[in-house]
């Protein structure tokens, strides 16, 4: 047990935690986007979609439990390697001074993941611990028609957007599936995966701002 202990807290582990954990998330995103797109299809498909999903009962809750899990892991190693790479000073300056590659999505990593936190405890406290004896569409539809909230979402998603870009990227390095003749193929991987899931939660977001009776 030692050696797994050794493993997960060094630096190679954590990198691959984030991986795992990252890729986790993502798949997470990519079914949670495709959910609530049957939003475009109206109020009945919308109210249909969120009561075949609490029709799974404990599922569902055992579901949430294995998410929170994930995302705190993901959480808490991101801090750990950010501080750990923080106090490699010397280290951190040659990396910085050779950071020419580097893009946006790499170097506001930790800063992005703390506006992601904190829109998720915003839309949580928006949808999830609130009274469930309305239909879905009547919780979300007096929010997202606010705009003050549609700045923040949209911003969110936004913000999300890149982090993702970076997560995914990230990702294929930390497996080993990186080589300059497939870096390319890679970053449109990337980018394509990072604007269908924040492109999908925009266009929501922007939909319901726009026609204010599209869940009515």
């Amino acid at each position: 047990m030692s050696w797994f202990i050794q493993t997960c807290t060094s630096s190679v582990g954590k990198k691959y935690i984030m991986a795992v954990t990252g890729m986790l998330l993502g798949g997470f995103l990519l079914i949670h986007a495709a959910g609530n797109s049957s939003i475009f299809w109206g109020r009945r498909a919308f109210n249909s979609y969120a009561e075949h999903l609490h029709s799974l009962g404990i599922l569902v809750n055992i579901a949430e439990l294995g998410l929170l899990t994930i995302f705190i892991l993901h959480i808490v190693t991101g801090l750990s390697l950010f501080l750990q790479n923080r106090n490699a000073r010397d280290g951190r300056y040659a990396v910085n001074n050779a950071a020419g590659g580097r893009t946006w999505g790499s170097r506001t990593m930790p800063y992005t993941g703390l506006i992601i936190l904190a829109f998720i405890i915003m839309h949580l406290a928006n949808f999830h611990f609130v009274e469930h004896d309305r239909p879905i569409a009547d919780i979300v539809s007096p929010v997202l028609n606010n705009p003050v909230y549609t700045f923040f979402y949209a911003s969110a998603m936004l913000v999300l957007g890149l982090h993702v870009s970076h997560g995914f990227w990230s990702l294929f390095q930390s497996l080993g599936v990186n080589h300059p003749k497939y870096d390319t193929f890679i970053r449109f991987i990337s980018w394509a995966g990072c604007i269908l899931i924040a492109g999908t939660f925009l266009a929501i977001v922007l939909l319901l701002l726009l026609f204010k009776d599209h869940l009515g």
